[in-house]
């Protein structure tokens, strides 16, 4: 008897799909992360600042900045063939909250994304998250210039639970922000296995 290669076809592996949110402070580089690591062209909602913002949109730190994301930016990474992940960049400024609720849904976790210049600006999306018991990392975008601090220096001066990991970035280099989200599914993923531990033995 012969044995040959079985004609069958190999059904294509149908990926799983999972929901990242890209938070932080205005202009602290939430579009600049999700175009560089995006596979296909990010949907972008940017908008030109304008005089009648001004009094409400605090450039303070980034007064080259000309565009403000008003709704939020999407994009699509592979990170193997058998995950994809999407990606929503929330909109930096107070007046478009109301946002958040709608993108949060579904979420398995968040980049906090963090500016060491202005990096009281993440307080509130940092907040927002563990509120909602959303899991989250911490990724310190290194912008030129700007004060080089460790990580551990960073989760102290966020007052972050010890678990939060603290990641150094370039949101502009697609390997730096590709690590950035392997940490971000590797953290939530532990986070949902601990919890439902927690569930199992109470």
């Amino acid at each position: 008897m012969v044995f040959g290669r079985s004609s069958r076809k190999q059904r294509p592996v149908e990926p799983v799909t999972l929901k990242i949110l890209v938070a932080g402070g205005f202009g602290v580089g939430k579009t600049t992360l999700v175009g560089a690591v995006s596979e296909i062209r990010p949907l972008r909602t940017e908008e030109t600042l304008s005089e009648a913002g001004r009094p409400v949109d605090d450039t303070h730190g980034v007064e080259s900045k000309t565009t403000t994301t008003v709704a939020m930016d999407f994009g699509r990474i592979t990170l193997r063939e058998d995950l994809v992940l999407y990606l929503f960049g929330t909109p930096g400024q107070d007046r478009f909250w109301f946002l958040w609720d709608e993108l949060a849904q579904g979420a398995l976790g968040a980049v906090v994304l963090a500016d060491t210049r202005r990096l009281a600006d993440c307080f509130a999306a940092v907040d927002y998250f563990e509120r909602r018991g959303i899991p989250f990392t911490v990724a310190v975008n290194c912008f030129e210039g700007a004060p080089r601090h460790p990580a551990e220096s960073v989760a102290a001066a966020l007052d972050l639970d010890p678990d939060v990991p603290v990641m150094l970035c370039d949101a502009r280099d697609r390997e730096s922000v590709k690590d950035v989200l392997i940490g971000v599914v590797e953290h939530a993923l532990e986070v949902s296995a601990s919890r439902r531990r927690a569930t199992a033995t109470s």
